[in-house]
């Protein structure tokens, strides 16, 4: 089933109307309807904002296998689970059909040209690590240099946005929220 597909399934299933979830979330109606049809792919903050509304992990939303102990991925796995974003980036989450998750990791892959700077927040913490490529990354006034092998830790409800310095980069992110991922 595709994402927008499952968000509208959750959403029925809780007989809620399109505008209560936007509320909730903070957006407008018509995103959330776009996002339901297909019409366009949330970025990673939009996603979670969206499964909290509905009192569901983001997990779910995009895997609906579970797998319980321990979860092998594999980078070919990975790379078919991509999600390709409007916002210039891919991300596929890893794990995502382990239930019960306290964190979520994701693999991204942002290009240069397509991103924006763009601060956003969400509830939790966030770890950075950096597999290829170099970007800026900032959180609240703090903006840190990361290049391969670099990691970052911080409280994501700060406002944070990053800028790639090279055409590609490549990186892992962990997001953990104070519900199970």
């Amino acid at each position: 089933m595709e994402l927008g597909s499952k968000i509208r399934k959750i959403r029925k299933e809780q007989n809620r109307s399109l505008e209560d979830i936007a509320t909730v979330c903070g957006f407008t109606r018509s995103l959330l309807s776009k996002i339901e049809n297909g019409k366009t792919v949330p970025p990673i903050g939009t996603l979670i904002k969206i499964a909290e509304a509905l009192g569901t992990k983001i997990s779910i939303l995009l895997d609906d296998e579970d797998q319980n102990g321990t979860v092998r991925t594999t980078m070919d796995t990975t790379l078919k689970k991509m999600v390709r974003t409007d916002k210039g980036y891919s991300f596929a989450a890893i794990a995502a059909e382990r239930p019960e998750k306290l964190m979520q990791p994701f693999y991204f892959i942002a290009q240069k040209g397509k991103t924006y700077s763009n601060m956003h927040s969400h509830v939790g913490q966030e770890f950075i690590y950096v597999i290829e490529g170099t970007m800026i990354y900032t959180v609240g006034n703090d903006s840190h240099m990361l290049a391969p092998g670099d990691s970052l830790y911080f409280d994501s409800i700060e406002n944070h946005t990053y800028t790639l310095i090279t055409d590609e980069v490549k990186y892992i992110s962990v997001f953990c929220s104070d519900s199970k991922a």
